[in-house]
Parts: C-alpha cells; structure tokens; sequence
C-alpha cells in the first residue's frame, strides 16, 4: 500500500473535563477529521465526546470503543488484563479499515493520550503500520493542581504519580519516599489510598478533586470523603512540603540536620537509640527477625535510598531515603535525631557491620564529640545481618569455609599501593578472599589490576566465583579461574570470591574448601 493511499492515524487530548481546555491544534485535527473514535464504559456515556462535542463535524464517521469491562472482574481466561488486550485488538482491527481505506482517523482521549490513556494501546499496534500523530492535551494532573490551586512541587521538591491499585504497603512507601505526589486510578481503590496516605503520614495534607475541571468539580480534603462514592475521574493531591515563605519541607529540614545546625531542639533527659540495621543482601527471608522488630518500632528510618525502599512504610514511620556518597552526613541526621528523643534506624545492605552503615555512625559520633556536639551519650546498638560474602559462598556451597577475608576493592578510602600490598599478603598466604566493590563506571580498571596482581602472586589457576544479584530475581553465578575472569562482566551487582589453593569444584559445580590445611 503506497504512503498517499494510507490514512493517516491521530491521538488527540481534549483535556480533563471543561472544553475550553481544549487546545487549538487538537480542535483543527478533530474538524478535519474523517473518522473520530472515543472509547466509553461499559453502560455509560463517553467522557471523550461529550467534551469535545461541539467540535465534532456534522457527518463525519464515529467509532465507539466500548469496553467489555470497567473492574477487574471478568470470566475471560486470561483474566482483566486478557480481556482488555482482546478489547483493544478490536479496536485496532475496526479503525484500521478506516486507515486501510484512506481516511484520517481521529482517536479522542480524555487528558493527554500517552499519560494513563487507552490511546496508547491502539497506538501501540497501529502506528508501526500508518503515519501516526499524537496532540498533547492538557492533564487531569494539571487541572487537579489548579483546582486545590497550591503549590504543587517548590525548589528540588520530587513529584511521584502512583496509580491508586497499587498494593497499601507499596503505594504508603512510595508516598513516603516523595516531596509531592498525584493519586490516580480512584473508584473502588479509594478506601485503600487512603490508609496508605495515613500510613505516610500525608494525609492532612492530601486533596480529593473529583472531575477536575469538568461539570461537578469537587475538591475535599483527602481524610473528608465519603469513599463509597468515588467515581474513577477522580485523583488526590499530595501537594509538596519544600522551601516556602511560611514554613521549612522536609528538604529543609534535612539540610539542617546534617549541616549540624545549632538551631535544634532542647535535648531531653532520655535519648533515643540509633540502631544501625543489616538488611541482608536482598530478599526479605533473609532480614533477621531482630531487625524487623527494630524496624517495626522505631520512629525515622534513614539510609541510602535503594535500602530505605526496602522497609515498609507504616502509620508513625518518618523515611530519610539520600544518595549513595552522604554516609557520615547520615550518621550525623541520626544522632541528632536520637539526641532528641527520637528513635531511629540506620539500614544499611547486607551486614552493616561489614562495608556498611555502623563505621559511618561512629565516624560521625567521634568527630561530633570532638566539636563537643552532645553526641556522646546517645546510645548505638549495631543489628547484625546476612552478609553478602556468605550468601555468595552459601549458593556454590562453601567457598568461604576455610579461613578467609573480606577486602573492599574501591580504593577511594585507601590507596591502591596498600590493597595491592594486602591482596598480595592474603592470596599468598593461602587465604580465601571476598572482592566487594569490585569494579564502578568510576573504577573501570581496579579488578583487572588486581586480577593480573593475583595472577603474578599465585598464578592464574585460583577458582573464582563471581555472584551477581544474590538472592534476587536476577542472581547469576559464574564459577571461572584468576586467569579466566572476564573482568568486563563484571560491574557493582557482583561480588567476587577468589578461592584458596585447596578450593574445590566438585562434579555437580559445589564450590567448597576445606578447614584443614596441609
């Protein structure tokens, strides 16, 4: 089929409900048209047209894409999701006879077509095929924003938009884990988003706005809503807390705390506890019962961003989540915190004893108490957890079951003469080795200089393991040789063990050395 005889395929936003939100270019395209599409549930007239039925030619085809199904519940075999894929391949089939045809096909979609749209379901199977155009329109976000008329997102605040079908411990979370964010996907999930705003600890400050812009807006605070009567063109707001005129957000307050700032509260006579928490290196089976009690009590939960996602977010639980390179700055949030009164867990991956969190508090604690800071009788209680170096070794057996040591391969705290000098010692004192760190975008070429050293020292036959994602979906172990390591394999996910001269690898590929020696 030459490219003149195709028509040409359209997703055109109307905007959120009032059509006076509908923009210029989407009106031209939809007068033009030869055929305008609109999609309508099952029973109910269809939100798309009625918004843009004055625009609509006189004449002029229409489709009507009703849905099979508005919850999800069905008897189709492959469930919801197989019901609506069935849907949407005939809504592909009946628009593309139109396209196949020659005519221009105008799909209506409510908000903007590729932000929760089912335009871009058709779009997906039709614009391989035919010259394809989408039209912006403006959001139910936005709209929704001007109607609780606040500001929604101020300096570095982060905004998340979480669909409201999210599981309540997961959306509470992640609602915890933002500055501001947009609930959708409303309707029966309403009683849900709500515990999991109360369980973040936002919902004072979340906005219901019902058909934003549209015939019979509706804005109510969150906590306030009749939640037997909420219609799916519905959304919340959870407006963000950052640098404002009349009040400090939690970015705020967060650069205070670890700028160390005197401006803090009196000191109470009893302090808290910073309890600093080993994680595990990843599934939730391997989190001591110890930590998830700890974790269960305590009132701030502070760590590295990727950790603090791992712990549930629960009513009373206030989350600190940072980057990857503030870990004394953490320590200090946390004793600060602790100073007054508040308990607070610091989590770290795998043992935080062993790479992890607890020499960071302690970096912190010594270097407050010799400003002098009141740190000092703050009490620290260190959680023990599954290391990452025995996990590994657990999956091929027991390659650590001799003597053995655990070496971070990053030489940004120390320099690379002193690892080198101490790998050396360890390899040729028959010693199995644990690499942690083995090798960043930042440090290209650490284990390869470390492989080739290991290689000069004791030749290139050491078994190596190299276990990546331990304990996860994704964990892969490779078991090679010093001189068969593919070092461009390897990056941060992978730990990687280097085996004694009396390692062994048994028929079946179990890795083990044996505590005897000689």
């Amino acid at each position: 089929m030459s490219e003149e005889a195709r028509g040409r395929f359209y997703g055109v936003g109307i905007g959120p409900g009032d059509p006076e939100l509908v923009t210029l270019k989407a009106a031209r395209v939809i007068a033009e048209a030869d055929v305008v599409a609109y999609h309508a549930g099952t029973g109910k007239q269809s939100m798309a047209r009625s918004i843009a039925a004055d625009l609509i030619p006189e004449g002029v085809l229409e489709e009507e894409l009703r849905y099979p199904v508005t919850t999800g519940f069905t008897d189709h075999p492959r469930g919801y999701y197989g019901a609506l894929s069935d849907f949407y391949d005939e809504c592909a089939d009946r628009l593309e006879a139109h396209l196949a045809a020659g005519r221009s096909v105008v799909v209506l979609a409510v908000g903007d077509p590729l932000f929760f749209g089912s335009f871009m379901y058709v779009h997906d199977r039709l614009s391989p095929r035919y010259p394809t155009e989408v039209v912006p329109g403006i959001t139910a976000l936005s709209a929704a924003t001007a109607a609780v008329a606040t500001g929604l997102c101020r300096h570095e605040d982060t905004l998340t938009v979480l669909p409201g079908t999210l599981a309540v411990p997961e959306l509470a979370r992640r609602l915890a884990d933002t500055d501001a964010a947009i609930i959708m996907k409303l309707g029966r999930t309403f009683a849900g988003v709500r515990e999991a705003l109360r369980q973040a600890g936002v919902l004072e400050r979340a906005v219901y706005v019902e058909r934003a812009s549209g015939p019979g807006q509706v804005v109510l605070p969150a906590a306030e809503v009749d939640e037997g009567r909420v219609p799916y063109m519905s959304l919340v707001v959870v407006p963000g807390e950052g640098l404002r005129d009349d009040a400090a957000g939690r970015a705020a307050d967060f650069a205070r705390l670890t700028a160390g700032s005197p401006e803090v509260a009196d000191t109470p006579s009893s302090p808290g506890t910073v309890h600093v928490v080993g994680l595990g290196p990843g599934p939730d089976h391997w989190l001591t019962p110890q930590a998830s009690q700890v974790l269960a009590e305590v009132d701030h939960v502070v760590g590295y961003a990727p950790y603090v996602a791992r712990v549930p977010q629960r009513e009373g639980l206030t989350r600190h989540p940072s980057g990857n390179s503030v870990e004394v700055d953490r320590g200090r949030l946390c004793l600060d915190l602790a100073r007054r009164g508040e308990h607070v867990a610091l989590v770290s991956g795998g043992d935080a004893g062993v790479f992890g969190m607890a020499t960071a508090l302690f970096e912190a604690r010594e270097a407050a108490l010799r400003e002098d800071e009141g740190f000092g009788h703050v009490p620290v209680q260190v959680v023990p957890g599954v290391t990452a170096a025995h996990a590994a070794s657990a999956l091929v057996g027991a390659v650590l079951g001799g003597d053995h040591a655990l070496v971070n391969l990053s030489d940004n705290l120390k320099p690379w003469e002193v690892l080198a000098d101490r790998l050396t010692a360890l390899v040729t004192r028959d010693i199995s080795v644990a690499l942690y760190n083995p090798r960043s975008r930042s440090r290209p070429d650490t284990l390869g200089a470390a492989r080739d050293l290991l290689v000069d020292a004791v030749g290139p036959d050491r078994v190596v393991v190299v276990a990546r994602h331990v304990g996860r979906e994704e964990e892969s172990v490779t078991v090679t040789t010093l001189g068969g390591l593919d070092v461009d394999a390897v990056d941060m996910g992978c730990l990687v063990v280097v085996g004694a001269s009396t390692t062994r690898v048994d028929d079946d590929g179990r890795v083990w050395t044996p505590r005897s020696v000689g």
